[in-house]
């Protein structure tokens, strides 16, 4: 039997060893460099003749890998694949399923610092948020093992005469799992591994910036013994194979997080019943948002800025729990702002290959070309109190940017931005800033900071998100402590890591035999 649960420690980076033992790790990865990233299908590794470069968006002249770009034909050959491997991997015990998880999970321990240092220069992570993302993966590896094995176990039934009843679960077919790049490791790993301890077989395209820490997912599975064919891995454009996937007859659920258009378009596509489809196909979608803090009067204003710059330029914004606009009651808005600007101004900006620099590059030239247009609106829109400029060296930077004075309906207080952009809100009273917050087509996370109970507990009943936190910042959520996933556009409240989550990827089966 496997000791409870219990979430995985951070490294402590006040430690010269731990902090020399990421540094080691960065030194022997960039020896590697450029890494080739090929396509596995039913075991086989493929180098194709089109490929594509993840960079490394702190210096974009550092060619961390060669990837392989599969095309629709690589796409069938999964899909195949997957399929053909179904029944036995549905057929086998989900305990022995769930212990590979539970191998996976020492194996991802003893490869921490490697995994560490990829997301460092692949993802731009700053130290702190890379050993996070892989503990966060290692948590979903643990969880999710003793999930398996306590809905594999007989359950409760009401039971009659004469009769002999019993509910099982079944995996669904073949499943594909579309990540983000933000939580290169952790997301990769919770979505994946979810649809393959459940008995599914799984098809994982990895985001176009970090496909070579997913790689790592896979070959760390490999090692942990998961057979040749269950999972297939298959980086390349969305545009090119991403519809390809989803709309197939013989894909029976589609994972993703990511932006809301795209899991709108997932949604459109997997709805339409192609020829030969005999199911429903079943979409698990994690969408963004549009995150609120509220701070009311009389809480303690260092320790609520304290939160609210943390949840806003953590991993440059790029959450979809990042708080990206604070609500302020009147009385305290001055002050607040204050604080919250000389907070902001602390904040070391630079290439996070350096511990020391505390907000690294945005992921993309793309990405940051986009931010850059919302922060000429928000110029509009509101009074620039700190930041707004990109910086004059190479990779894709941006200052810690807060805009005061901006109305609910602006375009920054309302559009995802997913970058360290800040819009700063007047209410005149607490149920004002509740409206104000829930004034969104979003619905993921949100925090109130206050000491008023009547408050606190109107927010519990009114403020619509999926994860609320009081008196803390919206972001950091562990596995088996926050259940994760919002209402509205940020998608189908899944509640990853929680105890819900693998029934999206099961069926229940009910059996009775009649005993005369």
């Amino acid at each position: 039997m496997v000791i409870d649960f219990k979430n995985e420690t951070y490294l402590d980076f006040s430690q010269q060893a731990n902090r020399q033992l990421i540094q080691d790790a960065l030194t022997s990865l960039k020896a590697k460099l450029p890494i080739k990233v090929p396509a596995v299908i039913g075991g086989e590794r493929r180098f194709g003749e089109k490929t594509f470069k993840s960079l490394n968006p702190s210096d974009p002249d550092m060619v961390l890998a060669e990837v392989t770009a599969s095309d629709q034909a690589m796409a069938e050959a999964a899909i195949q694949s997957a399929h053909a491997n179904f029944y036995e991997w549905s057929h086998t015990d989900p305990k022995a399923r769930a212990r590979i998880l539970l191998r996976a999970a020492a194996i991802m321990r003893r490869r921490r610092a490697e995994i560490d240092a990829v997301e460092i220069l692949e993802a731009g992570k700053p130290w702190l948020e890379a050993d996070a993302d892989v503990a966060e993966a290692i948590d979903f590896l643990e969880f999710y093992a003793r999930e398996m094995m306590r809905l594999s176990n007989p359950h409760e039934l009401t039971r009659i005469p004469h009769e002999d009843n019993e509910l099982y679960y079944m995996p669904l077919g073949v499943g594909i799992s579309i990540p983000p790049w933000n939580f290169p490791m952790a997301i990769t790993a919770g979505m994946t591994t979810a649809g393959l301890v459940t008995g599914n077989t799984m098809i994982l395209k990895p985001a176009s910036p970090t496909p070579l820490t997913a790689y790592l997912l896979y070959e760390i599975l490999e090692e942990a013994g998961l057979p040749n064919g269950m999972l297939q891995f298959l980086p390349g454009s969305g545009a090119k194979i991403g519809d390809y996937l989803v709309q197939h007859d013989l894909t029976r659920f589609i994972s993703f997080t990511g932006s809301k258009d795209v899991g709108l378009r997932i949604n459109e596509l997997a709805a339409k019943r192609t020829p030969g489809q005999r199911w429903l196909k079943r979409v698990v979608l994690e969408m963004g948002g549009k995150d609120t803090i509220i701070v009311d009067e009389g809480v303690d204003l260092d320790d609520a800025a304290t939160g609210v710059t943390k949840a806003a330029f953590g991993f440059q914004g790029q959450k979809c729990s990042a708080c990206s606009r604070v609500i302020v009651h009147e009385s305290i808005y001055d002050e607040f702002l204050g604080l919250l600007k000389q907070k902001a101004e602390q904040i070391t900006v630079g290439p996070v290959e350096d511990y020391n620099n505390q907000m690294g590059p945005v992921v993309t030239a793309f990405a940051k070309n986009g931010i850059m247009g919302y922060i000429e609106i928000g110029k509009k829109e509101g009074r620039l109190v700190l930041g707004g400029k990109a910086l004059d060296r190479p990779g894709y930077f941006i200052e810690p940017t807060i805009f005061a004075d901006v109305d609910i309906n602006a375009r920054i207080a309302q559009e995802e931005i997913f970058g360290p952009v800040l819009a700063v809100i007047k209410a005149k009273n607490f149920e004002e800033a509740l409206d104000m917050a829930n004034n969104s087509i979003y619905g993921l996370t949100g925090a109130v900071y206050s000491r008023n109970r009547a408050h606190l507990e109107k927010a519990r009943q009114d403020f619509f998100v999926g994860n609320l936190y009081f008196n803390r910042k919206c972001t950091g959520a562990l596995v088996d402590v926050h259940p994760f996933g919002g209402f509205n556009m940020s998608g189908t409240d899944s509640k990853a890591g929680g105890r819900d989550y693998l029934q999206l990827f099961l069926q229940a089966k009910s059996v009775t035999e009649y005993l005369g």
